[in-house]
């Protein structure tokens, strides 16, 4: 009887740590990083001049924990090191693209998309730099933010083949822990 107890009593207690690992590792990671990075085209909004001040008077004065600046460091340096690698130029870290994608960390934590929370395109934020948008969500990690964009065609395609010279990484991080990942790519 008390082998049959400590049987079930192992099982139920593997079967929670394999629950928790599955859960804590990302398990549904296919909805972190969507299938579709954003590209504006160059002719897009010509003309217009869209830059929201507010939105980024707000997120300059958003606080970010030192983890999360060494997080977006460390996924410069990787991007530019692979770039390197396959004979690209490496990017230039703008800060007017790393406050617009701190803006863009902050919105999607609401609204996981693209599409500002306003309605309007990602790239309305500051019309005059951004170009190309990188998303993600939940991963704790610079490697494991950059593999999953890597891992997707149309979020490679923006890191290795958009012609981009500049960009900016930001990340909001929410009340529960969670990581809100935004890459903004200009010329």
């Amino acid at each position: 009887m008390k082998k049959l107890r400590l049987r079930r009593v192992l099982a139920m207690t593997l079967t929670a740590v394999m629950t928790f690992t599955l859960l804590a590792c990302g398990a549904t990671n296919d909805a972190i990083v969507d299938d579709q990075a954003a590209v504006r085209g160059l002719e897009e909004g010509a003309g217009e001049i869209w830059i929201d001040d507010e939105a980024i008077a707000l997120a300059g004065s958003a606080a970010s924990s030192q983890a999360a600046l060494d997080a977006c460091t460390a996924v410069f340096n990787i991007m530019n090191q692979q770039r390197v690698a396959r004979g690209l130029s490496e990017l230039a870290w703008s800060q007017p693209l790393t406050n617009a994608a701190q803006v863009r960390a902050n919105e999607i934590t609401t609204m996981f998309s693209h599409t500002r929370p306003n309605g309007s395109a990602f790239w309305t934020v500051d019309s005059s730099c951004q170009y190309g948008e990188n998303l993600a969500k939940l991963y704790q990690s610079a490697d494991a933010v950059y593999t999953a964009w890597m891992n997707s065609p149309t979020h490679a395609a923006n890191i290795m083949d958009g012609g981009y010279k500049t960009v900016g990484i930001a990340i909001c991080q929410t009340g529960d822990g969670s990581w809100y990942w935004a890459q903004e790519f200009g010329y």
